[in-house]
């Protein structure tokens, strides 16, 4: 079972679930936490292998076993059981945005609405390189050596530092094993997001990316022009992972999409 911590407001209360991306934990979400609790009830999530949750790479069940974006989705799912949590919000950050879209197409109903921060969307041309230099040395070279370069790739700015940082060290805790099976996801990405870029989440989405963003900021642009409930919101002086560049403007926008969104489904019963 994954590690959590909740924050229990009341009962009426929705509940929202933060799912980090890879190599990082629910620690990713420090500067959330505090805003969140006083509107909602909050679930924070590390992802298996992860945080809290590295003792179950460990286990029999999960050693051989080969990880699909539906397979980390369905620990959150399990989790959400075990939780009583029927619905949800859903927070995700980088690769984590990906598992909010599958469990989405999993379970739908589970989704009320959700917030994607520097969302995956489509690999370009730079982004497929770096993955193809990953497959071809990874065997080779540390892991953290890859990891550290595929960081300063995404979030190369000086004003980027703090998050890259934050991955990197969140990183460390990562075993070699477990980062390689997380790294073979990257084969499952582009038939994936293929198919997601032709497929809007029935839940209303928000994408929150920043302007410097290089990499995944102009796929989302492209992307929500065909879409009827997504929106966009971009964060100035920002890059890949705006909740803790611009946590405040993060938690303002996001917050308010979430409170609107509940609003809504208040007033129309």
């Amino acid at each position: 079972m994954l590690y959590t911590k909740t924050y229990f407001n009341s009962p009426e209360k929705d509940w929202v679930v933060f799912i980090h991306g890879a190599g990082g934990s629910s620690a990713i979400w420090f500067r959330q936490v505090k805003a969140y609790r006083e509107e909602f009830n909050v679930l924070l999530v590390d992802l298996r292998g992860h945080g809290k949750s590295k003792e179950m790479s460990s286990l029999q069940t999960y050693y051989k076993e080969k990880y699909t974006f539906k397979t980390v989705s369905k620990d959150v799912i399990e989790t959400l059981n075990t939780n009583d949590i029927d619905r949800a919000h859903f927070v995700g950050v980088s690769l984590g945005t990906i598992i909010i879209r599958t469990i989405a197409e999993m379970e739908p109903d589970r989704v009320i609405s959700s917030v994607m921060c520097g969302a995956i969307t489509r690999l370009n041309t730079r982004s497929r390189i770096l993955v193809w230099l990953g497959h071809t040395f990874k065997k080779i070279v540390p892991f953290m050596w890859l990891y550290r370069l595929f960081a300063w790739i995404i979030m190369p700015k000086k004003n980027h530092e703090e998050s890259r940082l934050l991955f990197v060290n969140e990183a460390k805790n990562l075993a070699r094993k477990e980062f390689l099976k997380w790294f073979r996801l990257t084969y499952d990405v582009n038939p994936l997001l293929k198919y997601f870029k032709e497929r809007e989440m029935e839940a209303p989405t928000l994408y929150v990316m920043g302007e410097e963003d290089h990499m995944f900021l102009p796929p989302v642009k492209k992307m929500i022009k065909d879409f009827d409930h997504s929106y966009l919101v971009v964060v100035d002086g920002s890059g890949h992972v705006v909740n803790v560049e611009k946590p405040e403007k993060f938690n303002e926008v996001s917050m308010e999409f979430l409170l609107n969104h509940k609003r809504y489904l208040q007033q129309t019963g």
